[in-house]
């Protein structure tokens, strides 16, 4: 049993693609520094998902730019983000890499999918060329007939119907569910190992939605490929995730085997997020709003440069005690492979 905290050094062979440890951002602003990402590890192994689920302002899609440095201007990073290496080549601390070198990392290595594809998409450039120019960006010599060919693949891959006809056409012209399918098959057309799925069904239809996630299920078997499932969605992360880890206020607060963890949560937020959370098994589950919202990074005194001491979700938990509010609870040991980062449980302290 392991939570991902032990450090991750460049001569270890761990299956692991992606071994985050303490990783952290700070965000500079008026009042001072501010931390969006709080000392977060995680692992993902080669064909693995995970699903890093929490509320709008829990860090989720802070920590997935922060892997290749697609931050804010003056942000920094701390901690290592280690990505395993092809063909038994050593693991290489994304952490560390210049501007030049993360060029290469993006798209090739991590591919990004993200919530709006009307937003990431250019929208007066035609889909097929738009695809091209990111399979130009890691193989520039390309000629342009086997660029065409491989945009043509990359649409049909992701269940784009008409392909040659899609790729003429501009986002605009394109449904929802088919503007998203174009952006899989642009994050994919480098062939990278590791997918971040950000919020990639939520704005789209109930139909399109499941038919999005059958996709990236599909893509997931015939390519060995690694996802990052991130969502505010409970009920959406148990269709996708082997591991789910629950983001609160910059950390996580409990990790573990996804259906462990969605049946028989040990943190009164995931307990709160599923009581939230729309039961289609359940005609008898009533919803109940967890109190009060995620805090607000830019309301901390700037002198504390971080979240207060206690527990961030201590003022909304129905279950907080005194030393709730003393110290930040480090990660205790829920169970088998079940993580979580509160009083309650009785484990000892993961190491």
């Amino acid at each position: 049993m392991n939570p991902g905290n032990e450090p991750q050094t460049a001569g270890q062979t761990v299956e692991k693609l992606l071994d985050v440890r303490g990783l952290s951002v700070e965000l500079p602003t008026p009042g001072g520094p501010v931390r969006p990402v709080q000392d977060v590890s995680l692992t993902i192994a080669p064909g693995e998902a995970l699903g890093l689920v929490g509320e709008s302002g829990s860090g989720k899609t802070m920590l997935a730019l922060a892997l290749v440095a697609l931050l804010p201007r003056g942000a920094r990073r701390r901690g290592q983000a280690w990505l395993g290496g092809r063909n038994g080549a050593g693991p290489t601390d994304l952490a560390s890499l210049g501007e030049q070198e993360l060029t290469q990392i993006r798209g090739r290595e991590i591919g990004f999918v993200f919530q709006e594809p009307m937003t990431a998409l250019n929208p007066v450039m035609r889909i097929g060329a738009q695809i091209g120019e990111a399979m130009r960006a890691h193989q520039p010599k390309l000629a342009a007939g086997e660029i065409r060919k491989r945009v043509q693949d990359a649409l049909e891959r992701a269940r784009v119907p008409a392909p040659e006809v899609r790729a003429r056409q501009f986002p605009h012209q394109l449904s929802g569910g088919l503007r998203q399918r174009a952006m899989i098959a642009m994050a994919l057309a480098a062939n990278p190992r590791l997918l971040v799925a950000d919020e990639a069904t939520t704005a789209l239809d109930v139909t399109v939605q499941k038919e999005i996630l059958e996709l990236l299920a599909r893509l997931r078997r015939e390519l060995n490929l690694s996802l990052l499932f991130i969502t505010h969605d409970l009920a959406v992360v148990g269709q996708v995730a082997d591991r789910v880890a629950v983001m609160y206020a910059g950390r996580i607060v409990e990790t573990g085997p996804a259906r462990e963890l969605l049946t028989r949560p040990r943190h009164p937020y995931t307990e709160g997020l599923l009581r939230a959370s729309p039961q289609l098994d359940s005609l008898a589950h009533k919803l109940a709003a967890i109190p009060g919202t995620v805090p607000s990074l830019n309301a901390l005194p700037p002198a504390l440069n971080a979240l207060p001491p206690g527990c961030a979700f201590e003022p909304r938990c129905a279950y907080r005690k005194p030393e709730c509010a003393e110290r930040m609870p480090e990660l205790r040991v829920a169970g088998p492979e079940h993580f979580g980062r509160c009083v309650l449980i009785s484990g000892p302290e993961a190491r």
